[in-house]
This record gives structure tokens, sequence and C-alpha cells, in this order.
């Protein structure tokens, strides 16, 4: 469905990012992986993904902080692959303090990777798109994108401000044969999520299963993660034919969370 093009997933060394490389690699596309990590593991993922669905891989390590480094990613898409045709903005980060105990430069290192990240990547990839007259932009927001929690200031801001951002650009890239979608995820067991399942487990005295169960009670109606396959088909959905009319909208994967 996806052959001949090129996508690119920032954030794609694990988690979320991993599991929409892997299924959109799986509809033929070629991929572009990006984020952090051990160079061997990096390498033996991308080789695996090359070789499981006979589609190219390769990999840029920007940081997706820097304007600069994330210029390079683009251009290393259209040197390496000769086109740029899907854009996953994926890469996040979390803290978690009350507002008036968030230090200021964790607020300014959550608002450059989970939101301005993905204005520099969209800013530099519209134009290729346009030039091709067909793009596919999905930026992974979140339910945080939808509603608030307590003490994740910085999140549910740069989450609420990429809805935003997928809204606007689909406005001004309406008819080019540009889509540009948010999807929302709910609670998915990812290391970021491992990281309060462990945090919230070692402050009320429960074991892992336990706080998994917790953390999923308070918000998610269905008690079950979100997958990252799950998130990768609703990607590939998105990129297809069938979602060609589907542009500026937000879909929710979150079990019931933002429904209550």
């Amino acid at each position: 469905m996806l052959r001949g093009r090129t996508a690119i997933i920032t954030g794609s060394t694990s988690g979320i990012g991993l599991g929409v490389a892997r299924r959109l690699a799986g509809a033929g596309a070629d991929i572009v992986l990006n984020g952090f990590g051990d160079a061997d593991e990096i390498e033996a993922l991308r080789a695996d993904i090359a070789n499981t669905h006979g589609v190219r891989a390769t990999y840029h390590g920007a940081d997706m902080s820097k304007p600069a480094e994330i210029a390079a990613l683009i251009a290393h898409a259209k040197a390496e692959h000769g086109r740029l045709d899907i854009l996953v903005n994926n890469a996040g980060i979390q803290f978690v303090a009350p507002v008036e105990e968030f230090p200021p430069e964790r607020w300014d290192a959550v608002i450059a990777i989970n939101l301005s990240a993905s204005f520099h990547t969209t800013r530099l990839a519209v134009p290729l798109m346009r030039a091709q007259g067909w793009g596919r932009i999905i930026n992974i927001a979140s339910a945080h994108g939808l509603v608030a929690s307590v003490n994740k200031v910085a999140y549910v801001s740069a989450k609420h401000g990429l809805v935003g951002m997928t809204k606007v650009v689909a406005l001004e890239t309406a008819g080019s044969g540009i889509t540009v979608n948010a999807i929302c995820p709910g609670w998915v067991l990812t290391p970021l999520v491992q990281k309060q399942v462990d945090a919230l487990a070692e402050s009320k005295g429960l074991n892992d299963a336990e706080a998994r169960e917790a953390l999923l009670g308070e918000k998610q109606p269905s008690k079950k993660f979100v997958s990252p396959e799950q998130l990768g088909g609703l990607a590939v959905f998105l990129c297809s034919e069938d979602a060609a009319q589907v542009t500026g909208t937000t879909h929710s994967m979150d079990g019931g969370w933002v429904a209550q």
C-alpha cells in the first residue's frame, strides 16, 4: 500500500515510535528511524525492519531539541531516500511536578521536544510534500492533548499545542494532497510510562502488577494498555487513500479515557 513512500518517525528506537515504524514498514514504506540508544541495538533494529519487511531503512540520530539537527534529519531523508512522504512526530519526554515546583529548565526541555520539534520538522517537510502533491503528517499527541491531569503542566501544554498545530497545518495544506492528523493515545506501556509505574509502586508500596492496575484504573476504563502496534495500525490507515479526506482531526485510542 505504501511501497515507494518514505517515512520519518521521530523517537522511533523504542516504544510507540518503533511500533509505528514497524507497521509502516509492514505496509511497504521505507523508514528513517530516529532516536537515542545503544548504537549496536539501533543497528539491529534497523536491519531487522529492513530484512523483515523488504524495505529500505536508515537511521539518523538527530537531537530533536536542536533545530539544526532536525534540519539535518529532513535533509537525510531527501538525500538518502530521494523523498519524504510521511512524517510521524512522536518524540517525547515527560517531567512531573506541581506548577509552583516545576523547574523552568524542565519546562523548556519538554516544550522543545514535545512541541517545538514538531514545528521544525513540519515547516521543513511541507514544501517537499507540496512539490510531490502528496504527504501525510501524523502527530502523536496524547489524551493529554484533549484533557488535563495534575502535575503535568509542561506535557499537557505541549500536547494541547500539538493538537492546535495539527489543525492549523491541516487548514493551510487542505487541497494540496497533504493531510495532517493527531493520534491521542491513552496509557501505552512504553519505557516512559514504565517509569511512572515504577514511581507509583515505590510511593504506594505496590508491586509492578498492582501499580499498573492502579495507573490504568485511575484514567483508562478498559483497564488495558494500548499497544504501540495498535497505534501503528491507525497510522497506516491515516496514510491510506481511504483517509485522503481525513485531515485536521484527533483520533483517540485510549480505552475510553476522554469519554468520561
